[in-house]
């Protein structure tokens, strides 16, 4: 068994991650083997940054592989993630002559893998898509697992579909492309594995010359935190597709987090940032509940810290944070629910915290 070979077993839609140094300079290759033959059109979704360090290389091994393949380039940032940016796709969709037997393929960002599996959950009724995620937090956590989505003006990720990708390749060579803020932002879910479901990952991340060799970009230490965190990821989405239980744990730090990156305008914050944030007012509320251990609380605090994130929350008004948190998608039946740890490596949901146990945090 390839360890670097990730399956993500769902009932209908199971496939294959895998993370491999220079992979993506032999993606041709790779669509033949998974079945994807070159009587396929294929339309690359990125934006200018990545295309221009990626594109080309990626176009001609495909047209190698005698596939018939363009590059089409949204606008980069999160203001961008919206209808605009997928009537542009489906534009180019239907320039270059997507018919249903056509295939997307989302290189880049977070926003670039959301949008374009949208666009293919959408087009035609759906069309096949692959993920090829070029930074560390798409390749640990929205490349994986099937959530598509653009945002509205009243909120993050309010239009969207659960559609699983074909495939997903990753390559850690891109990481080494990335502002470093970015690499950093993308630990936050890293981390977040860690105190979600993985303690032995957590521990590895406090050791100090393991987070010299990862900030460092150490090509083994990468693949070790990338893989063992897809392979949380993928095990939780198996249990629940489609976020009607466990798969909510996943959201852990994000409600609040969310908040932040709303509230504050997108981009003052990279999502990452925002969602280490919302981890340590979630561990905050669990040691006032008495969920943890105030050492435990200390414990993620400091490690959030230690790969440069931030936890200091911004002022924000109180009833601008009721109203983001009652439009999250977590919430049912008209109550809120909150991920809330109750150790490293465990936490369970909650829809029993007063407003009060949370807006202090916004002061």
């Amino acid at each position: 068994m390839n360890k670097n070979k990730i399956i993500v077993p769902l009932s209908n839609n199971s496939y294959e991650v895998t993370i491999r140094q220079g992979i993506i300079n032999s993606i041709g290759k790779e669509l033949t083997q998974i079945g994807i033959n070159n009587n396929r059109k294929i339309l690359i979704v990125s934006n200018k940054e990545i295309s221009n360090l990626f594109g080309s290389k990626l176009l001609n091994d495909l047209k190698k592989y005698n596939f018939s393949a363009e590059i089409f380039n949204i606008k980069a940032g999160e203001s961008y993630k919206n209808l605009a940016s997928l009537r542009e796709i489906y534009d180019a969709a239907f320039e270059f002559g997507l018919d249903r037997n056509a295939l997307l393929i989302a290189l880049g960002g977070g926003i670039v893998g959301d949008v374009t599996g949208f666009a293919a959950a959408t087009w035609l009724r759906g069309i096949d898509y692959i993920q090829i995620p070029t930074t560390l937090l798409s390749m640990v956590d929205s490349s994986v697992g099937g959530k598509t989505a653009v945002n509205h003006p009243k909120g993050k990720n309010l239009i969207g579909a659960f559609y699983q990708p074909k495939a997903v390749f990753i390559d850690p060579e891109t990481l080494k492309t990335l502002p470093i803020r970015e690499f950093k932002a993308g630990m936050a879910e890293v981390i977040k594995y860690g105190v979600i479901k993985d303690k032995e990952l957590f521990e590895y991340l406090e050791i100090d010359k393991n987070r010299e060799k990862i900030l460092n970009l150490d090509n083994e230490s990468l693949i070790k935190i990338i893989n063992k965190s897809i392979r949380t990821k993928s095990y939780i989405v198996s249990k629940d597709e489609k976020e009607n239980g466990i798969r909510a744990i996943l959201n852990y730090g994000h409600s609040f987090g969310h908040v932040i990156e709303n509230l504050c305008g997108y981009g003052e914050y990279l999502h990452g940032e925002a969602i280490s944030i919302g981890m340590k007012i979630a561990g905050d509320i669990s040691t006032e509940k008495n969920l943890w251990l105030k050492e435990d609380s200390l414990r993620q605090d400091k490690l959030i810290e230690s790969y440069g994130l931030p936890t200091q929350t911004p002022k924000i008004k109180k009833h601008d944070v009721i109203t983001i948190l009652m439009g999250d998608k977590k919430v049912r039946d008209g109550k809120m629910r909150f991920i809330l740890p109750k150790g490293i490596g465990e936490v369970d949901i909650f829809n029993d915290i007063k407003e009060s146990q949370f807006l202090k945090y916004f002061d």
